[in-house]
């Protein structure tokens, strides 16, 4: 068998890349919410099953993983909205599932900002990548969950921009206070929005 050419030998060098830096990115999202973004890199070089050199060398700055990190998340989430769509028979199914692992994304991106070092136009600007990215697939979800509602006769009500920010509001500060549970208060949110306001 011939000897790969260097354009195959490159291409298979980055994909073996992306898929180490990807092992790095989930290492670390599970390390952040366990341990908060103020966890060791070493913790993260442990989790990962790597030397702590080598996340150096994929992330030269804490708040370069934790960016990336934040980016990972949000593709993934973004991602599994149309997978979880398309595998479930309830749409109403499909979103809460879908809510609920943005629930989880929200406990990755907390401490974001101190992460940051007080870097107002990166923070900006990662806001509006996760709007691009999360609301469209939030208001899918959304729109197929309503369309399954029988008999429903109010209006759209919230949109998905108003479900997500609605959401994240209720994951404030929920891990300082045991008697609110967030899920539970979250999943009433959700089956608000998919019935509307009365009247309008």
């Amino acid at each position: 068998m011939p000897e790969p050419g260097p354009a195959a030998s490159d291409r298979v060098r980055r994909s073996d890349a992306r898929r180490n830096q990807e092992t790095l990115l989930d290492a670390a999202a599970r390390v952040f919410v366990r341990s908060g973004v103020d966890a060791p890199v070493r913790e993260v070089a442990t989790e990962a099953g790597v030397g702590v050199g080598t996340v150096y060398r994929h992330f030269p700055t804490r708040a370069d993983l934790v960016l990336a990190v934040y980016r990972h998340q949000v593709e993934a989430c973004a991602e599994a909205g149309p997978r979880l769509l398309s595998e479930a028979s309830d749409p109403d199914a499909a979103l809460r599932q879908w809510v609920g692992l943005f629930v989880d994304f929200l406990v990755t991106k907390h401490g974001l900002p101190v992460a940051m070092h007080g870097d107002g136009a990166a923070t900006d600007a990662l806001h509006r990548y996760f709007v691009d990215r999360l609301v469209p697939v939030c208001a899918d979800l959304l729109t197929a969950a309503r369309a399954a509602v029988p008999e429903r006769t109010t209006s759209a009500g919230v949109t998905g921009y108003e479900l997500l920010r609605g959401v994240g509001n209720l994951c404030i500060g929920t891990a300082d206070d045991p008697d609110f549970d967030v899920e539970r208060a979250v999943q009433v949110y959700v089956s608000g929005a998919l019935v509307g306001v009365p009247g309008e």
